[in-house]
């Protein structure tokens, strides 16, 4: 009996050993292979519809297999060649390579966000804007400024107390 890619010494050691000792070498071996970190080191660069390569347990041969779904401990992939589908724990799958895309995106640091206005960018008698619950926009004028918001008075005989973030500036032209 040969197996590719395993070393030959290691067959022969596991030839000459008790049935008992080939069990508790497979007790110890599912163990390590069911050990989540594993599990992750394989998925955290996999995803649905990527192709990857995966053992054979029939002959010990390479595949090669499109991602279909992606369960807990299992991966089902569709054999390529055979267009067979394999339901296969993440230790028969060879783990992908990053994708560079994904890490450029990943290393390239997002754009800072547009500072918020705070109380001292308003003045009272300043015109400003705002959206209501409506998503109207509501033009006015401030008359009073507090701690957490302003007093708008849009001219119709209502007042609006809005906090300083939903308020910008309105430029007469």
């Amino acid at each position: 009996m040969s197996a590719p890619g395993i070393d030959p010494r290691v067959l022969d050691a596991l030839q000459s050993a008790s049935s008992l000792e080939l069990f508790q070498l497979s007790t110890l071996i599912e163990r390590l292979l069911a050990d989540p970190r594993r599990i992750i080191a394989v998925r955290k660069d996999m995803h649905l519809g990527q192709t990857v390569r995966f053992v054979d347990w029939r002959d010990g041969s390479l595949r090669q297999g499109k991602v279909v779904a992606m369960r807990e401990t299992q991966v089902t992939l569709q054999d390529l060649q055979e267009r067979k589908e394999w339901k296969l724990p993440y230790a028969a799958i060879e783990p992908p390579q990053p994708d560079p895309a994904e890490h450029a995106q990943a290393v390239a640091p997002e754009p800072p966000a547009a500072p918020r206005p705070t109380r001292n960018d308003f003045r009272c008698g300043e015109k400003v804007a705002f959206e209501d619950k409506y998503l109207q926009t509501v033009v006015g004028t401030i008359v009073r400024i507090n701690s957490r918001t302003a007093t708008i008075d849009p001219g119709d005989g209502t007042h609006w107390r809005v906090g300083f973030a939903l308020l910008r500036h309105v430029v007469d032209v």
